[in-house]
């Protein structure tokens, strides 16, 4: 990796992973990433960057666009993600083979929470009747509007579907 990268939290070492696995450790190492105001910061204005934004938009989807972005450039891959912040708009216009209805470590989880807002994460373990999570622009409580990046515990009924690279 470039020199000229900055990254917040420590980077995980290259690994032989797949992709999924890879974008997901590197979004852990963003746990503890907070807003700096509402939607900025440094490491806010980085992910949003990935996706042609400046700070002020909402952001979980431009953290796991950035995550994967980085896990392809580290593999040697393209990223295969639509290059959006629109978490419905991912959703929608990815590659539908990517798209499955129960999750697995890895997974991309999508929410729909109607009239076009959304909100994404990845999925860091499943138990029974629930996900464990990694998400940016949540907080404690769940929001889908928060103020950084925190590992979450999230109800399968909540999730609209998951997006599996492998």
């Amino acid at each position: 990796m470039g020199k000229d990268k900055q990254f917040v939290g420590v980077y995980p070492v290259i690994t032989t992973e797949p992709l999924n696995i890879t974008a997901m450790n590197i979004m852990l190492s963003q746990v503890g990433v907070r807003e700096e105001g509402n939607n900025n910061g440094q490491a806010v204005r980085q992910y949003l960057k990935s996706i042609g934004l400046g700070g002020g938009y909402a952001w979980c989807m431009a953290l796991v666009y950035w995550a994967f972005g980085q896990a392809s450039e580290d593999l040697g891959v393209e990223n295969p993600l639509v290059k959006t912040g629109g978490v419905l708009r991912q959703w929608n216009e990815v590659n539908p083979k990517f798209k499955h209805s129960t999750p697995k470590v890895g997974d991309i989880f999508i929410m729909d929470f109607g009239k076009g807002t959304g909100h994404t994460g990845m999925v860091t373990g499943v138990k029974g009747a629930s996900i464990n999570t990694v998400e940016g622009n949540t907080n404690t409580d769940g929001s889908r509007n928060g103020d950084g990046v925190y590992e979450r515990t999230r109800l399968l009924t909540s999730i609209k579907g998951y997006i599996r690279i492998e």
